[in-house]
């Protein structure tokens, strides 16, 4: 493993270990020239691949053939800022264990690990290689839509990004509430190429796998979005039997009125704005008549998920979702005045329900006097004939 430049009379060893460390004599003639090599070795485990929340451990170790130098180690993540790890053991100063942090996918990249001493004087850089497979997304990311609006569900992986050169699996799985039985959307596998392949798993849920997407991405669009589609999203990915996910949530509006159709003159109908799922603390449901003034405006209590206003005359109403001060979606009800005649209908339909209300009720009352005194006259002929066949016997004078 070594080699000498029979010019320069340089030394090289190759694939240095650490038994290679101590003084090594180079004598020519009456001179001699010593040199002590001081080794380190620095790994990382699983190799330097990870998935997100992963803590890593660093091992680095030295061997001199002096006494080993208490060492001040400094590490350095991808974006060159100072990472402060947990020291596990440093007794006998030939090997020390650093604990990082739980990883993120933003932390994929270059590191650099400097050992310094000032006795023997010792600054050395050593870099290697942090690799975490993961998703863009954030942890949690919540999505609105409205009712039979079209919807596209990403998450971005990063694998192209970091030449991740191995293959893994993962799938796309959807439930209504987190206490619910997930469903299985699709399932994908990237092969050590980087080639994607994604195949349905569910023909029940109506959704559709874009041709035309960009790299390292996995994307589901829903043509037609219905109020039950809401729920949670997630988007799992598995590598040597270890996993990572990444979940959406999409919350789901829809508006509606109680009575619905045009509003007859001087009547009332209720507007109703109503959403999936509790909304954050951040964020409220409006109502609001377009033009309108400040008392047109109803906004919702705290989590509410369901928010009323009474209308009683024609116009335009928006209902928007607000999260952050931020408008969201927003649905519009066109509430319409009924026609005059619509209106003289309505009034004649009341009158001549309440005159047959009245009618059928004098009716009832009617029926049943009579069924009572029915009743009565048939009591008294039984009780009539019941006297006569007790008395068995007429005499007669002669």
């Amino acid at each position: 493993r070594s080699e000498i430049n029979p010019n320069s009379k340089q030394l090289k060893v190759l694939d240095l270990r650490l038994s290679d460390a101590g003084i090594y004599t180079c004598e020519y003639g009456s001179h001699t020239v010593s040199i002590s090599l001081h080794v380190f070795k620095l790994t990382i485990s699983l190799d330097g691949h990870f998935l997100p929340n992963e803590a890593p451990e660093l091992t680095l170790m030295q061997n001199s053939s002096d006494s080993l130098p208490d060492l001040n180690i400094t590490l350095f993540n991808s974006n060159n800022n100072i990472v402060r790890p947990k020291l596990l053991q440093n007794k006998t100063r030939q090997k020390y264990i650093l604990k990082l942090k739980q990883l993120e996918a933003t932390d994929s990249g270059t590191w650099m690990c400097h050992v310094h001493s000032d006795s023997p004087l010792i600054n050395q850089n050593i870099f290697f290689d942090v690799k975490v497979l993961g998703f863009q997304n954030p942890d949690l990311e919540r999505k609105y839509a409205t009712v039979d609006s079209t919807v596209i569900l990403s998450w971005r992986l990063n694998f192209q990004k970091i030449k991740w050169k191995e293959g893994f699996t993962g799938q796309l799985n959807w439930k209504q509430q987190e206490s619910a039985t997930a469903h299985e959307l699709l399932d994908f596998n990237v092969t050590a190429r980087g080639e994607q392949y994604e195949s349905k798993k569910s023909s029940r849920f109506r959704f559709e796998i874009p041709e035309s997407k960009p790299q390292s991405t996995i994307e589901v669009k829903l043509p037609k979005v219905h109020f039950n589609h809401s729920g949670q999203y997630q988007c799992q990915l598995a590598y040597n039997r270890r996993y990572s996910q990444s979940k959406i949530e999409l919350v789901v509006m829809k508006v509606s009125a109680n009575p619905v159709g045009p509003l007859p003159r001087g009547a009332a109908m209720t507007l109703i704005c109503q959403v999936s799922s509790p909304l954050p603390s951040n964020a409220h449901l409006c109502w609001e008549r377009v033009n309108g003034t400040q008392m047109d405006i109803k906004k919702s209590k705290q989590h509410e998920v369901k928010l009323e206003v009474n209308v009683s005359a024609a116009g335009l109403w928006n209902c928007h979702l607000i999260e952050d001060n931020d408008r969201k979606i927003s649905l519009n009800y066109p509430v319409e005045e009924a026609p005059v005649w619509i209106s003289y209908v309505v009034i004649g339909a009341s009158i001549g329900g309440s005159v047959l209300v009245f009618g059928l009720a004098c009716l009832c009352i009617t029926s049943g006097i009579s069924w009572q005194r029915r009743r009565q006259r048939a009591k008294r002929m039984a009780q009539a004939r019941q006297y006569l066949l007790e008395n068995k016997t007429c005499q007669c004078q002669q």
